[in-house]
């Protein structure tokens, strides 16, 4: 199994089997994004929500970025607010206050459709349940955030699948598939559209250890190519891959 994957910020061409050609998608070291640039940021950010007994704030003025390249763990007890806050960076939810950018520019007043689209260009997901559509092959749901795209996406769904060790599963639907190597399928979907940031929710917890581990490892391995990864977490292994970790308790974030 290769560990090559095409850069974020590559064009999106036919990719190719061929090794040479497997080579040519590594980010070259001229185009490598700088360790430091932020694809992702949160300031200031605050979410609260109306109930029926008053207002409940589950994110209180949060300043957070994750580096291009870098891997971050967002760990807290359940309720924290870890799930709203993986919302808010994946342009789910808009903040109450605050402020959202994508490569330094606010997303602030961006049209529901424009956010759409910023969000599909931008950012790839991946869940704890997979959330594949059973019915179809791994292949079809890996091309599916590109349905409406133009262009036919199945020579790069099946390039991510060969990449991720899953070149001889291609044609085969969920339920042929284990818990790893549909966690697979859903990692090569979430790079379909080349994003710069991977959004995580307990991607290893549906995993048994070692399958966990080779999950985190192809996590890693992506973060290499110059992706930035945050992954919402109550595993202690996931916080082991992680560059940094960092503490939500009642909204409020701090380095764990």
């Amino acid at each position: 199994m290769t560990s090559e994957y095409p850069h974020p910020n590559a064009p999106a061409e036919t990719p190719s089997t061929d090794v040479a050609d497997s080579r040519a998608l590594r980010p070259a070291d001229d185009r490598k994004v700088p360790s430091d640039s932020q694809p992702l940021r949160l300031t200031g950010v605050t979410k609260q929500y109306a109930t029926g007994i008053g207002t409940v704030t589950a994110l209180s003025n949060v300043d957070f970025g994750v580096n291009a390249g870098e891997v971050v763990a967002i760990v807290g007890p359940s309720g924290s607010g870890k799930s709203t806050m993986l919302n808010v960076l994946g342009l789910l939810d808009e903040p109450t206050a605050g402020s959202v950018l994508l490569h330094g520019d606010p997303v602030a007043g961006l049209t529901e459709r424009e956010r759409t689209d910023t969000r599909r260009e931008t950012i790839g997901f991946v869940f704890q349940d997979f959330h594949l559509i059973p019915s179809l092959t791994a292949v079809e749901n890996v091309r599916l955030p590109t349905a409406f795209l133009p262009g036919d996406a199945t020579p790069r769904a099946v390039d991510l699948l060969t990449r991720v060790g899953l070149g001889d599963r291609l044609d085969h639907t969920p339920n042929e598939l284990s818990g790893g190597q549909k966690q697979r399928v859903a990692i090569a979907r979430s790079l379909i559209n080349q994003p710069a940031v991977l959004l995580a929710d307990e991607p290893t917890g549906n995993l048994d250890t070692e399958t966990g581990i080779e999950v985190l490892e192809e996590i890693r391995r992506i973060a290499d190519t110059g992706v930035g990864v945050v992954a919402v977490t109550h595993d202690d292994l996931v916080t082991e891959f992680a560059d940094r970790t960092v503490e939500l308790v009642d909204g409020v974030l701090t380095d764990a």
